[in-house]
């Protein structure tokens, strides 16, 4: 497996670089006007594999580790449970905004706005959680010395 996920990254690497140079060779100028903008697709298609394959492999091993592991379950399980719990609490107090907004050209929905209130408050919640155990650890080690 080593062997082969060392091919494949040389094989990417190689065709990354291939594309880099004949953008770099085609010059600014012909980047502007678009007469070469078909050099730019290889190189996204080598991105988005690169971006699949490590998206891919993260979720593997992560769930690998997570099912040969049941203390870390367990863990995981309490926190993503917690999350949830910060989701829902945010849903039911954020309130739909009477107020239109305009999503593109069209309006955006009471339900839309609800969602984004529930997202915003949900990032204060996690946001003050965050500061607060941040603060916690630090008073602690103070102490502890």
């Amino acid at each position: 497996m080593h062997k082969i996920l060392k091919i494949l990254v040389a094989v990417l690497s190689l065709f990354g670089i291939i594309s880099l140079i004949r953008v770099l060779a085609a010059g600014d100028e012909a980047m502007e006007t678009g007469e070469k903008a078909g050099l730019f697709e290889p190189m996204a298609y080598t991105a988005y594999v690169i971006l699949g394959l490590a998206v891919l492999f993260v979720v593997v091993f992560v769930l690998k580790n997570l099912f040969t592991n049941t203390g870390s379950l367990k863990s995981t399980l309490i926190g993503i449970g917690a999350f949830a719990v910060v989701l829902i609490i945010s849903y039911v107090v954020s309130g739909g905004d009477p107020m239109g907004y305009k999503n593109g050209d069209v309006m955006a929905t009471e339900g839309e706005s609800h969602m984004v209130g529930a997202g915003l408050i949900a990032f204060y919640i996690l946001l003050a959680i965050a500061a607060v155990t941040m603060t916690f650890s630090g008073v602690k080690k103070v102490i502890s010395k």
